[in-house]
């Protein structure tokens, strides 16, 4: 199956794609959130469509999409997890995973608009593959960690990069500012994705390619992240792990290159759509 969210005028509905058409499953009564995914909730709405099938509402194709999970409890991310980019930032390649957490204030639908945090300099792009996780997972084998996988999704874990690097020693702060996570435009659920572990990630910025990866160069995969971050802490249904990307960062270049108003980052990865944001500079409420 394919989740997604979507905007209806105040409310943000759960929906499904079926044959490239979305549908409005509201009716089904759950949103994508820790319960639905803690509680069989995949297995629920795959009968639920399957016995309502002619009688979801299809969606216009311009729908609004928000993030097509509802907030997790947390959003994990690996850095530094592809040795090209490692390397273009002039980091030593990790022998550990390197985890940081990212605010789950900063998800947003992923044609939402990214917003450059007020007094920013160095606003940066990310592609990156998204696992989602489908149930609660604490010192979980690498031999049995897809089990706890729901699926996955496009993410863009854009990146501010002076506070992130230069404002105090803590990556946090440079991940977490409002809009720095668009998510989606869907969740594939993993028998979506025939090999999780050969699939080509790409990102143009102003129609120009910056970055065009593969996860076959993941240092760590999916299996191992998962078990890994498992060992520090509990992952909790819903829950959103970013494994990191590949080269062709505004960071890793010479000269460094970063966001400016108006900026578009148009982005997807194989099987997991599409995705694309403007860029516009932070204005006071």
């Amino acid at each position: 199956m394919k989740l997604i969210r979507f905007r209806n005028g105040s409310e943000v509905k759960p929906g499904v794609i079926i044959d490239n058409e979305m549908y409005d499953t509201s009716s089904f009564g759950e949103d994508y959130d820790e319960k639905f995914f803690g509680h069989g909730g995949l297995a629920r709405l795959k009968q639920f469509v399957n016995d309502k099938r002619n009688e979801l509402t299809k969606l216009s194709a311009d729908v609004s999409l928000e993030s097509p999970i509802a907030r997790p409890s947390k959003i994990i991310c690996i850095g530094l997890n592809y040795i090209d980019h490692a390397r273009e930032t002039n980091a030593t390649p990790p022998s550990e995973p390197v985890i940081f957490l990212k605010s789950t204030s900063a998800l947003c639908g992923p044609n939402d608009d990214v917003v450059m945090p007020k007094n920013s300099k160095k606003t940066d792009w990310e592609v990156e593959l998204a696992v989602v996780i489908e149930k609660k997972a604490s010192y979980v084998d690498e031999a049995n960690a897809m089990d706890y996988v729901a699926g996955y999704c496009l993410h863009n874990d854009i990146s501010e990069r002076e506070f992130q690097l230069e404002r105090g020693g803590t990556w946090d702060k440079g991940k977490g500012c409002d809009t720095f996570a668009p998510l989606g435009p869907f969740v594939a659920t993993k028998d979506e994705i025939a090999d999780v572990g050969n699939l080509r990630l790409w990102l143009k910025l102003n129609g120009e390619m910056m970055q065009d990866g593969t996860t076959a160069n993941l240092i760590f995969n999916v299996p191992f992240v998962v078990a890994y971050v498992s060992q520090y802490m509990t992952l909790l249904p819903g829950d959103i792990i970013s494994t990191g990307t590949p080269a062709g960062v505004g960071l890793g270049m010479n000269p460094q290159m970063y966001l400016k108003e108006g900026d578009v980052m148009e982005l997807g990865i194989d099987g997991l759509g599409t995705s694309k944001q403007t860029v516009r500079a932070y204005t006071a409420q």
